[in-house]
């Protein structure tokens, strides 16, 4: 095929043309290349319509004969040649471009104004700006009563005309619930938190299927308004929900040529009572072949949706571990119970009250504690994968005081965890990605804390190339975790194929025995290079790295996971 057209739009034509896909796909039955012709002449005109060209002339000549008039009954024997041939004419500006009534504090788009090219898109776009905004008004039917759209050539202009009719303001209705669900329709009712009787707005919508995904319990939500308005103008909304199977198992596994390999498993009763409550069970061993002791965990976690009102989730968690690590030993349990506060659509925040038990010997000897403790965490997260991320950002922050019981010291523990995400390229090939860590400990010294509310540096977590745990405060020729940590990573990620990538990156850590890492904290950094293999639903990671300076370490070290460092 051949498109004769200016430069300008001859890949707005190419890329609507159907006879230009069969054309690259070497398609040669008569038939399919014939239906994909006459079909161009729709597709190449609504193409000129959106750029802005509202006279233009489009020929097709298959073998020198026009394809408009071909019969599909009486087809050729075989096709040569097909000339596509198009004349835009002018680009037309908008002339008169009106939406009316308008709701208060409407935004049309700005390019949807006399003298802006009159690109066809903008007229929905104009359509729908003024509907979504009647309905965030409460006017839940607002719809297009009439257009008037006229293309005056001699002007080379498009006048619009667009009449909205509001309709009544709206009210909530009752949540029907429609799904052969196990969880019964009132506790779907009070997760969904529809407000019965208040002014209806379509976030209010959006927010009860996210409080309904957000159980985990349901494989699928649908949330459906009524087609018209009850007599007193309130608005019916039905639930459509399919339930996710009642359990799952899941599994992960990573290693490093130090620390050895770490195993993890968990299970979930997703409906326990048939609340749509989650019960999780997790279960890690790590440090498996390694030289710095295995570590065992298993921890249990309870969470009740709309247990107060619909903002509100209660949790209910508890823990117990051995930690064999190169700087210390440790036996804890820990219990809490609180609540899980809906925030945003991407944040959460929550605070609980519990208690927590250490049994630890270190380089400072053998101690006991007991507190507790009153956890406050906030969370947001809008990344757009949480395996691959190549967009958006992360941030977790927790504030943990901790009140001594039977002779303990008191403090407050924090940390937190700020990641984000360029991409870039001309396919968007290239991801650079950053992170920040901070920890401190206020209030209590180093022999007054628990060693595994302490902070190292070095290893998968915080600086690759640098051995597990390998930095910390010294005690005589002993070392023990610091009250104060700072973490830096860059990664350059470019991808290579659509199932491999390269990365690049640089980690720098930093401890010190004081609140916050001053001029006397001891830095370490770590370098190197990893491949990704996309698997599809998350990337294995195979990371090398070496030390680039500190003196904590030396030699390779390999990292092996699924899903990116961070």
């Amino acid at each position: 095929m051949r498109i004769d057209a200016d430069d300008t739009l001859a890949s707005t034509v190419r890329s609507a043309s159907a006879i230009a896909t069969a054309s690259a796909e070497s398609v040669t039955a008569t038939d399919e290349i014939i239906a994909a012709v006459q079909a161009d002449y729709r597709n190449i005109l609504g193409a000129l319509y959106r750029a802005g060209y509202y006279g233009p002339t489009i020929s097709i000549q298959v073998d020198g004969r026009e394809g408009a008039s071909l019969s599909l009954i009486s087809l050729p024997p075989k096709v040569e040649t097909v000339v596509v041939s198009v004349t835009s004419g002018p680009r037309f500006s908008f002339g008169d471009a009106q939406v009316t009534p308008l709701a208060a504090g409407t935004l049309l788009p700005p390019a949807f104004s006399r003298g802006s090219p009159a690109l066809a898109p903008l007229v929905g776009a104009a359509k729908d700006a003024a509907i979504d905004a009647w309905r965030e008004a409460s006017h839940a039917k607002a719809a297009l009563k009439s257009q008037s759209i006229v293309a005056n050539h001699p002007k080379s202009e498009l006048d619009v005309a667009l009449s909205v009719d509001p309709g009544p303001a709206a009210t909530f209705g009752t949540l029907e619930v429609e799904g052969d669900s196990a969880v019964p329709a009132r506790r779907i009712r009070k997760i969904a938190g529809l407000p019965e009787g208040t002014a209806f707005t379509p976030e209010y919508v959006d927010l009860a299927a996210r409080r309904l995904q957000r159980t985990g319990t349901f494989r699928s939500v649908t949330l459906r308004e009524a087609d018209e308005l009850n007599a007193d103008n309130s608005l019916d909304i039905t639930a459509t929900v399919v339930d996710e199977k009642d359990n799952r198992i899941g599994y992960g596994a990573e290693i490093s040529s130090l620390e050895g390999a770490t195993l993890s498993s968990y299970w979930i009763d997703r409906n326990l009572t048939h609340d749509a409550d989650r019960l999780r069970i997790d279960a890690e061993i790590a440090g498996l072949g390694g030289s710095t002791g295995i570590d065992y965990s298993l921890g249990a976690s309870y969470r009740r949706p709309a247990t107060f009102n619909p903002k509100y989730t209660a949790l209910l968690n508890a823990s117990v571990a051995r930690l064999d690590e190169p700087d210390y030993r440790s036996d804890t349990g820990e219990f809490t119970f609180g609540v899980d506060v809906e925030a945003s659509r991407s944040s959460e925040v929550s605070a609980s009250l519990g208690y927590r038990y250490s049994d630890v010997t270190d380089a400072l000897g053998s101690r006991k504690f007991n507190h507790i403790i009153v956890p406050l965490n906030g969370a947001r997260d809008t990344r757009d994968n949480r395996l691959d991320p190549k967009g958006g950002t992360y941030l977790n922050a927790e504030i943990m005081p901790f009140f001594g019981v039977n002779g303990s010291a008191s403090g407050t523990h924090i940390v937190a965890d700020g990641r984000t995400y360029f991409t870039f390229g001309e396919t968007d090939g290239v991801t650079l990605a950053a992170r920040a860590q901070i920890g401190s400990v206020i209030g209590a010294q180093l022999a007054q804390t628990p060693p595994d509310l302490l902070f190292f540096s070095g290893g998968g977590g915080t600086v690759r190339g640098q051995p597990y745990h390998a930095l910390g405060v010294p005690v005589g020729t002993d070392t023990t975790g610091g009250t104060s940590f700072l973490g830096l990573s860059g990664e350059l990620r470019a991808k290579i194929t659509n199932k491999i990538g390269l990365v690049g990156f640089y980690d720098l850590g930093a401890i010190g025995a004081d609140a916050l890492p001053a001029s006397n904290a001891d830095w370490h950094a770590g370098a190197g290079l990893g491949f990704r293999y996309n698997t599809g639903f998350g990337p294995i990671r195979v990371d090398v790295a070496a030390p680039v300076s500190g003196d904590t370490g030396e030699g390779i070290q390999l990292y092996v996971g699924i899903g990116q460092a961070f």
